[in-house]
């Protein structure tokens, strides 16, 4: 267990849900020690079931059924294990030894006992639990070749109706239903490896149409059912390759799921994975049949798609082009994926071409300000690799103009540097902001633009001055108290105590480290301004009237405040 030690569980955790973990300790309840794991449950907003592996090959991890934790993440849920497990340190060797005891003796008694005893006692547990008396009864009906109890099964397997509340399943239940419809997946797998396939293939398929039907009735936040629908794709491949099924056949089928409303994602297949299956004649019909599809919908999402796969795949580089220009969206995304192609066909004359046509195409429609910035970016750097810094520098002054922020003000800087004329550009895109701020104060652009481009270009003093003339957030008023408190004490002590005032009406340990910064500040101010008896009244009155706020007052006391 040498793999067990704070450091190891705030490494993978970090410092955030270590530091929250230490308070979900109380909570760990149910602990279960085996050899090399651990279990429990953890009581939050809900109640998780978290494993810890000690010693496995990546050394120490672990798994949690919460949200976080079911994204790969190790959370604060198996922290909390982790240090209840820490805290049992000495006696966690006898506990795993005690583990590894009972599993050789279940193991040596199960050996000893007769098919008579065996029996007996798996039809005790079948009595008892229902789960997995229905899997049993999948395994001998599977054993069996018995297609019609499969079918039903299955059905049965894929209803909602043992766990839905007025219609749907809501996510606590639904972590049970998608570890139901999985054995229905089992089952497909098991007529598959008893030479069954082709009927394997019937029942996946008919299972692709249940889970379809199924999901927009299901919560399915955690993505438990989706991984159901994945594994299920991966058997109906698994199949075909068994049974080598009609190639044509195969082919329609495969574009009707494609196209049809049963792809809803789960079983997202890919016809492509089915190319050693479809065979040249195969190939051919699934190519008609998409082109035909395409054809009859050039906007539909999933004609598109099914087109572009295939050109991609056949390397045709001119029909790719083709599915996307005959749908161009007018914020220039779809010049930008028609150029990116062509760059990789090694063909840059044309895609520059492609990429000015979708950005002069916004200017006409005077939609520039909605362009799909990857654009703009794209068009810069082909300018930039040119030696077309003029180009570059229209290009992003054009921007800054349609959508004024201080990320297109940062843009136009870098170019009309490297054009060696950002003096010049730097006071027309001023001008360009201060007339904003005359005109409406609580527009889109203007004053927070404007005194953020000042302090990103470090003229402080200019900043000041806009901030004064035409307001300013206080996220702004903190930065410009920052920037000038060497040189400007007096004037950043004013909006450091402004800003701390209306702090010590709140309450929370964010609030509070905000507070105390304030405060590092305002010490700072009067040191400079040869005022510290000042500041020592100030955090006196402080004290006595935030006494009560026990955390506030152990963090300024670590601050010597």
């Amino acid at each position: 267990m040498r793999g067990l030690t704070e450091a190891n569980l705030k490494t993978l955790a970090g410092a955030r849900s270590f530091e929250r973990g230490r308070g979900y300790v109380d909570a760990v309840s149910g602990v279960e020690v085996g050899d090399g794991w651990v279990t429990a449950s953890v009581h939050g907003s809900e109640r998780y079931e978290v494993e810890l592996t000690l010693e496995g090959a990546g050394g120490l991890s672990g798994e949690c059924d919460c949200p976080y934790g079911l994204e790969g993440n190790f959370c604060k849920h198996l922290v909390a294990l982790g240090l209840t497990m820490l805290a049992q340190r000495e006696s966690l060797p006898r506990q795993r030894k005690a583990a590894r005891d009972r599993a050789q003796e279940l193991d040596g008694w199960l050996s000893a006992l007769s098919k008579d005893e065996l029996l007996a006692l798996v039809r005790e547990q079948i009595s008892g639990d229902r789960q997995l008396r229905r899997r049993m009864e999948l395994r001998a009906a599977s054993a069996r070749g018995d297609l019609a109890t499969i079918r039903a099964r299955i059905r049965d397997l894929l209803d909602i109706g043992h766990f839905a509340q007025y219609g749907y399943v809501g996510y606590a239940d639904a972590r049970a239903y998608a570890d139901q419809a999985g054995q229905a997946v089992s089952a497909i797998r098991g007529f598959t490896g008893s030479g069954r396939a082709a009927d394997a293939i019937t029942l996946a398929r008919e299972a692709m149409r249940l889970l379809a039907e199924a999901v927009e009735s299901v919560d399915d936040s955690d993505g438990r059912l989706g991984e159901v629908g994945a594994d299920l794709a991966a058997a109906h491949l698994d199949a075909c390759r068994e049974a080598r099924p009609d190639p044509k056949e195969l082919a329609r089928w495969l574009v009707g799921h494609a196209l049809g409303d049963m792809d809803d994602g789960l079983t997202d297949l890919d016809p492509l994975d089915y190319e050693d299956i479809l065979g040249e004649e195969g190939m051919a019909v699934l190519r008609k049949l998409a082109v035909e599809a395409w054809k009859g919908n050039r906007r539909g999402w999933a004609e598109k798609y099914l087109m572009e796969r295939l050109a991609k795949a056949g390397g045709d580089v001119d029909a790719v082009i083709a599915v996307h220009a005959a749908d161009l969206s007018p914020n220039g995304h779809t010049h930008l994926l028609i150029a990116r192609e062509l760059d990789t066909a090694r063909r840059p004359d044309e895609s520059l071409s492609w990429a000015e046509r979708g950005i002069g195409e916004a200017r006409e429609a005077r939609e520039l300000s909605a362009v799909d910035t990857a654009l703009i970016d794209y068009l810069c750097d082909r300018y930039a690799q040119a030696a077309r810094h003029p180009d570059a520098v229209t290009l992003r002054r054009d921007h800054f103009s349609a959508r004024r922020s201080l990320l297109t003000y940062q843009q136009l800087r870098a170019a009309a540097r490297a054009a060696d004329c950002w003096p010049a550009e730097r006071e027309g895109a001023l001008t360009l902001l201060r007339t904003d701020t005359g005109r409406c104060q609580q527009g889109p652009y203007g004053r927070s633009v404007l005194v953020d481009a000042l302090l990103d270009d470090e003229d402080v003093d200019a900043a000041w001055q806009a901030a004064i003339d035409t307001g300013a957030h206080d996220r702004q008023w903190l930065a410009l108290a920052d920037q000038s408190r060497a040189t400007r004490p007096a004037d950043a002590l004013g909006v450091y105590l402004r800003l701390a005032e209306p702090l010590t009406r709140e309450t929370g340990n964010t609030v509070y480290e905000q507070l105390v910064s304030l405060l590092l500040s305002i010490r700072d101010c009067h040191r400079r301004l040869g005022t510290p008896d000042d500041f020592t009244g100030y955090v006196t009155v402080l004290r006595t009237a935030q006494k009560r706020k026990r955390n506030l007052m152990r963090l300024m006391d670590e601050h010597s405040l």
